[in-house]
């Protein structure tokens, strides 16, 4: 009889060649496995730390405790959209793959073509935000082991910062195994974390600095001058980006065992049990912050929350405990560049990105895309150049990993129930529910993007700008005169996602691999049996 793993892996090889590509990748991702490497990339207490200066401005206790339970649930709804989606046909290539098979002939290559670069640009500003904040809170480290005496300069930040990405890059060279076994170690690690912050902050808080229940859940402070509203929803980019690039799973799918179940319940879960955990350590922290905010945001260990641990813990408590939150940020940064490269990868097997031909091989040492892994790090570095442009260029980054990652979240969903398509969903279903929580998700991406092109207040200058708009819209921009270039531009050879395996059709003929040239010029070629 054979055994289980046999008879999954099979399915998993077969539903992959019904969706026209071969196995590449070695599937050693268990469904815990596959849920780690999202929850990983979420990663709670060191994610909250590196945007509470969103939330702490723009409404203080009230947008950090509320404001996360209204934008979780709204998160939740785009999770399980995804996840239909991801449970018909679970391929790293995802976004833009079921774009174009759920789109009209007419508009499928371009809105494909978008969708791809928009995932990829927001995979790779993902690890450029997950490592800056890295980078921000090994200087904190630094800061507060110095008695709050040093103040990191951004070339020192920015120095770290390629340390972490080009450390990460190495990490995710080797083989998929151990990529899938370290994941188990992220959750574990995070979730410890998460308790040990729950349960420890407000006993080791003085009672100065302890707030009433009436503050903590209350108390609506507002610094930067928009009304309390829009403040309120300009906090939302917090759990927005805390909770965020759960596509991840998708991006292995290939890589994952029972993928077709695995990865839409890795979703659902991961961002379940983080807007748990995280609206119960944001509880804490607004109980234990005390109720000088400014003191918090303009404090020269230049983190909010560090400031809040020192103020609780003390210097040496402080460290040890910042040490793990560290760690776990660096962990986040590795599952980010491993969940991008594998974007990029699939992106470039179907040729839509420059250099396709070089991106998409497959080291036959490490049976991993090496290739693109070493491109989103470079990717990466480039990006966070923009920190010696001000404060404000780099947290476009931030907003730049959450507004590109939602069109490319939208589109597919849209392209679903718009178009006339053959969808068919997998395992996971939310039957007649199916188009309310779309509709919600997609007003809820549509709404936050328009919200986060805006500046932090409404009196701004040029270094105090929001240059997401510039960012992102600069980048599409450029992608999408390369799709409409002359003679070399996709709108002559891009027919989205292309077949990789010989394909018996009914007649009996087979449809050879399809061969990418260097120009992008693809060829299909039939040959009779």
């Amino acid at each position: 009889m054979e055994p289980p793993q046999h008879a999954i892996a099979k399915a998993d090889e077969a539903l992959l060649a019904e969706l026209g590509y071969k196995q590449e990748f070695k599937r050693a991702f268990t469904p815990l496995e596959v849920f780690g490497i999202a929850f990983s990339i979420i990663g709670l207490l060191p994610s909250i730390a590196s945007v509470l200066f969103y939330a702490v401005p723009n409404g203080g206790p009230a947008s950090m405790v509320w404001g996360w339970a209204v934008a979780s649930l709204f998160i939740l709804c785009i999770g399980m959209s995804m996840a239909e989606l991801g449970s018909a046909a679970p391929t790293s290539g995802g976004l833009y793959f079921w774009t174009h098979s759920l789109s009209s002939p007419r508009c499928r290559n371009l809105l494909a073509w978008i969708v791809g670069y928009s995932n990829t640009i927001g995979t790779i500003a993902s690890v450029a935000s997950i490592d800056w904040g890295c980078a921000v809170q090994v200087m904190a480290a630094v800061s507060i082991g110095s008695g709050q005496t040093f103040t990191a300069t951004s070339a020192q930040t920015f120095g770290v910062y390629v340390a972490i990405v080009l450390s990460h890059a190495v990490i995710c060279c080797l083989g998929t195994a151990v990529l899938a076994r370290l994941q188990t170690v992220y959750v574990v690690l995070n979730v410890c974390l998460c308790f040990a912050v729950i349960i420890g902050l407000p006993a080791a808080t003085p009672k100065a600095n302890m707030n009433t229940a009436s503050y903590a859940l209350g108390n609506f402070t507002n610094l930067y001058g928009w009304p309390d509203g829009y403040a309120f929803i300009l906090s939302f980019l917090a759990p927005s980006w805390t909770i965020g690039s759960f596509d991840s799973s998708v991006h292995i799918s290939e890589e994952s065992s029972n993928a077709a179940t695995a990865v839409p319940w890795a979703i659902v879960s991961a961002i379940g049990i983080a807007g748990i955990l995280g609206w119960a350590i944001n509880v804490s922290l607004t109980f234990c912050m005390g109720t000088d905010i400014n003191s918090l945001l303009n404090s020269p260990v230049g983190q909010p929350m560090a400031q809040i641990f020192f103020n609780s813990f003390g210097q040496n408590g402080t460290l040890a405990l910042w040490s793990f939150v560290v760690l776990v940020q660096y962990m986040m940064g590795s599952s980010m560049v491993l969940a991008s490269s594998r974007q990029t990868f699939a992106f470039a097997r179907d040729g839509a990105l420059p250099f396709s031909s070089y991106l998409y091989r497959m080291n036959s040492f490490t049976k991993t895309p090496v290739n693109t892994v070493w491109f989103v790090a470079v990717s990466s570095i480039v990006l966070g150049m923009l920190s010696f442009a001000g404060p404000q260029a780099i947290n476009a980054v931030f907003s730049l990993s959450v507004t590109a990652l939602y069109i490319a979240y939208s589109i597919p969903i849209i392209a679903r129930f718009v178009f006339t398509n053959n969808f068919k969903p997998g395992p996971f279903s939310l039957g007649i529910f199916s188009l309310p929580v779309a509709v919600t998700a997609v007003s809820y991406m549509f709404i936050i993007n328009i919200v986060f092109f805006f500046p932090t207040t409404p009196q701004t200058d040029v270094a105090n700008m929001n240059y997401t708009v510039v960012v992102l819209g600069g980048i599409l921009f450029l992608s999408i005169m390369w799709y409409y270039c002359p003679v070399y531009g996709g709108v002559h050879w891009f027919t989205g996602p292309v077949s990789n395996i010989e394909k018996v059709s009914e007649n009996g003929s087979i449809q050879e691999s399809v061969e990418k040239k260097e120009q992008g010029i693809i060829k299909e070629v039939l040959v009779e049996a």
